[in-house]
Parts: C-alpha cells; sequence; structure tokens
C-alpha cells in the first residue's frame, strides 16, 4: 500500500505542506502512520479524505464544519444541511455584491447625468436620487397604466373613424384625453422634487416653469427657488416634507 509524507500529499491536493499540518492539529487529517524516524506518513485513504475536505473548504464549509461532518458515522444528513446553508450563504453574497455594483453603476450613470464638476456634494444628491429610486418607479408604472389605455382608445378611434367614417368615439376621446393628461401631469409635479447642482437643495419648481422646461428622462433646466441658479436639476422623488410644504 502506497505511504504519502506530508510534502507529496501536499502536492498531489495542491495545497501547502502547512495546510496538511494545520489539518492534522485540528484533528481531521491525522497521519495513518509514522516513520522510525518520526515523519508522518499518509495513506491512500488519507489522500481521498484529504481531497474531500479540499473539496468542501473549496465549497466555502468552514474547518469547524468539516470536522464535524467527519466524524459522523452517517454525513447523508449533515453534508445536506451544510450544502443548504452554504448555498443559503453564497446566494446572499452574490445579492450583495450585485447591490454594490447597482450602486456603482448608479453613481456613474449619475456623474454622467450631472452637469459641472464632480464633487463630494454632487455624490451626495445622485446617493439621494438612488435611495428614492423605488418610489419614482412607481410613480412612472403609474403613469404608464393610466396613459397606455389612453393612448390605445386614441389610436383606436382614429383608426374607427379612417376606415368606417364613425368619428363620434375620437371626439368622445378628446374630453376624456384632456381629463387624463391634466391629471397625469398633476400627479406627476406631486410626486417630483428636483435637486439643484450649484447649491444641491432639494425643491420644487413652479408649475409653469416646470411645464415649459427643457429636459430629459432624468434632467429639467429649472430655477432653484433656493439659490436662485438656473440650469439643469435632477428629478427625484418629492420626500413628505416637501409635500406638506406645497
Amino acid at each position: 500500500m502506497s505511504m504519502y509524507t506530508t510534502g507529496e500529499i501536499a502536492k498531489l491536493s495542491g495545497v501547502t505542506v502547512r495546510t496538511v499540518q494545520y489539518y492534522d492539529t485540528r484533528g481531521i487529517l491525522v497521519p495513518s502512520e509514522l516513520s522510525e524516524g518520526g515523519r508522518r506518513l499518509y495513506s491512500e485513504q488519507d489522500l481521498k479524505r484529504m481531497r474531500i475536505i479540499c473539496f468542501l473548504r473549496d465549497a466555502g464549509i468552514s474547518i469547524n464544519s468539516i470536522g464535524e461532518l467527519l466524524s459522523e458515522e452517517k454525513p447523508g444528513p449533515v453534508i445536506k444541511t451544510l450544502l443548504d446553508e452554504q448555498e443559503k450563504l453564497l446566494s446572499e453574497e452574490l445579492q450583495e455584491r450585485k447591490d454594490k455594483l447597482g450602486i456603482i453603476e448608479g453613481i456613474r450613470k449619475g456623474l454622467r447625468d450631472t452637469s459641472g464638476d464632480i464633487s463630494i456634494e454632487s455624490i451626495g444628491d445622485i446617493a439621494h436620487r438612488m435611495e428614492n429610486k423605488r418610489k419614482m418607479r412607481r410613480m412612472h408604472i403609474v403613469m404608464l397604466c393610466v396613459g397606455i389605455p389612453n393612448a390605445l382608445f386614441q389610436w383606436t378611434s382614429i383608426v374607427l373613424w379612417i376606415t368606417t367614417g364613425i368619428w363620434w368615439p375620437f371626439v368622445l376621446w378628446i374630453p376624456v384625453d384632456i381629463i387624463v393628461s391634466i391629471w397625469v401631469f398633476a400627479y406627476y409635479i406631486k410626486s417630483v422634487a428636483y435637486i439643484c447642482p450649484q447649491c444641491h437643495e432639494i425643491f420644487v419648481p413652479r408649475k409653469k416653469e416646470m411645464l415649459f422646461a427643457k429636459h430629459t428622462p432624468t434632467l429639467r433646466k429649472l430655477t432653484c427657488t433656493c439659490c436662485g441658479n438656473h440650469d439643469f436639476c435632477i428629478e427625484t422623488a418629492r420626500e413628505k416634507r416637501l409635500e406638506d410644504k406645497s
């Protein structure tokens, strides 16, 4: 039967000699024999055990858990529990990393959208906007749920008029569209506020200026009510304190 020294079993397992010695001190890989000179010797069974330990370590399972597992007479249920817990832990870590990547991407996007020099204050503006991202998404969903049916009715009535000459659905749609448009705009201006790139204060613009201002999906050229700066301001969800003031 083949016997291996500490260095040989380390090389065959792809680990360092120090690792093999550490597992020995922890009692999870004890050598089968000692030579006359006191050298540790490991058997084929020890090599298999070492590879199992390395496999479990690569899966992220702790040394303590591996020791408990290897001491079990029937390790099946323990293995399943360990793997379930490790899968859960790794999934949580993966989600945390995805969240961090999302934050980094959000900061990059915010820096592209922010006019002027990059500063600590501008990063704070981006952080505020990202914190309110869920509110903004909910607002956009509500607007789409109202706007899409209205647009579908509009085009259906136009097609019906052109193809059949029936015009009254289109006429009926006009006052409905006016009411819907007024409601959507009122809901929109009540739901958003803007971050000034100059003083970094969050403000609610005048409704008339907001209606006619130049804008992109995330920016609108407005006059800050706090410092008077006229520039592209960053759209964000309106906080309750601002709702109470408006």
